[in-house]
């Protein structure tokens, strides 16, 4: 019996001898990466619808317009355009001025000063001739870029020669954006010939309206839109020594006339 113990008790005394388990290590909780959302994109300005218009004039003179997918379009945009960079004139002289194109002019004594802008019917135009006898849109609303050659949205620092005479008829426009309107789409928001109109007046401490020096600014915001091609600017031209004529397709957001600083004095917002 005792023979039969012993190795027992040897077999526990070399247990007790064995090493106590180290500590058990800590487990660190990785969280995981929070994914990036992508940035949104900037709304195109002045100069960036200009950089796109100059494009496309050229890609459409020289006979390869860029095929496929456009990147511009849905691109948020924001055209501000600076008028009333000169002395004004009474608004009755102005109706000779192009639709599309914002005025400013005295009203009755010169009491007031009005703001204006009728965008123009291009509908039925040689840029959307084939757009309207297809039915995909049921008005094209146009708002011209005045001076495409200037990409900033502060009036012109050259001032007019008074040794020429009397004032030259403007150039031709040659870019602009079309405001679209698809025949299944509200018609919220369509002029239909009815101008954007603004009156100012003199505050309780003015005397007499001044112009400002630095002038006005309409402001067109929106996004970019597409024609039947795919692209975002469609050009036309009369010849191969004129200009193309190009413009934008966009919807509309908002309107507004701002002053120069950018206090907006009206604005206009589908629905």
């Amino acid at each position: 019996m005792l023979l039969l113990v012993a190795p027992v008790l040897s077999q526990c005394d070399r247990g007790e001898d064995a090493p106590e388990p180290g500590p058990v290590p800590a487990i660190t909780e990785v969280e995981p990466p929070t994914p990036s959302l992508p940035r949104p994109r900037p709304a195109l300005d002045r100069a960036a619808i200009l950089a796109a218009v100059d494009q496309a004039a050229s890609d459409y003179a020289s006979g390869a317009p860029a095929a496929g997918a456009d990147p511009l379009v849905g691109r948020p945009f924001a055209l501000v355009s600076a008028f009333a960079c000169e002395p004004l004139l009474d608004a009755a002289a102005l109706n000779g001025l192009p639709d599309g194109v914002a005025r400013a002019g005295w009203g009755p004594e010169r009491r007031t000063i009005q703001l204006s802008l009728r965008p123009g019917d291009w509908l039925q135009s040689a840029l959307m001739a084939d757009q309207g006898q297809a039915g995909q849109w049921e008005a094209v609303e146009g708002f011209w870029l005045t001076r495409p050659w200037q990409r900033s949205e502060t009036c012109p620092a050259v001032s007019r020669d008074p040794l020429s005479g009397e004032a030259g008829a403007p150039d031709v426009q040659t870019a602009g954006i079309a405001a679209v309107f698809g025949s299944d789409a509200s018609r919220i928001g369509q002029r239909n010939g009815r101008a954007y109109v603004h009156t100012i007046r003199p505050s309780d401490d003015e005397e007499a309206l001044v112009r400002p020096s630095a002038g006005y600014r309409s402001r067109v915001e929106g996004r970019v839109a597409a024609f039947p091609n795919g692209r975002a600017v469609r050009c036309r031209a009369s010849g191969p020594d004129r200009r193309p004529v190009c413009v934008m397709a966009v919807t509309l957001d908002r309107f507004a006339f701002t002053t120069a600083e950018g206090a907006v004095l009206s604005e206009w917002r589908p629905g």
